[in-house]
């Protein structure tokens, strides 16, 4: 089910995503509770108002290691960020 590309962009920043700048499309790099950078990014376009689809949060997903279902419920919040900094860790992501 496709969601809207500002409750996606809100629930990265709000699970430890900051925005880093860039040209051609808006770019979410984790970084974790202990300052450290890792390797989970991602990334939306600067288009306005528009839903991103089922295959592109699979994309989303995949990049930030984890599965479709995983990340729907890290945008949504019932995966805390701790919980996400332990599977980032067992998939030595961080």
């Amino acid at each position: 089910m496709p969601k809207d590309k500002r409750d996606v962009e809100a629930g990265l920043l709000s699970k430890g995503f900051q925005q880093q700048p860039g040209g051609d499309h808006n770019y979410f790099v984790y970084v974790a509770l202990d300052g450290k950078k890792a390797l989970a990014k991602t990334k939306t376009s600067h288009g306005r108002g528009f839903d991103i689809g089922d295959s592109l949060l699979g994309m989303m997903a995949r990049q930030c290691a984890l599965t479709r279902a995983q990340f729907l419920k890290l945008i949504e919040c019932p995966l805390s960020r701790e919980d996400y900094e332990n599977l980032l860790r067992q998939a030595g992501m961080l």
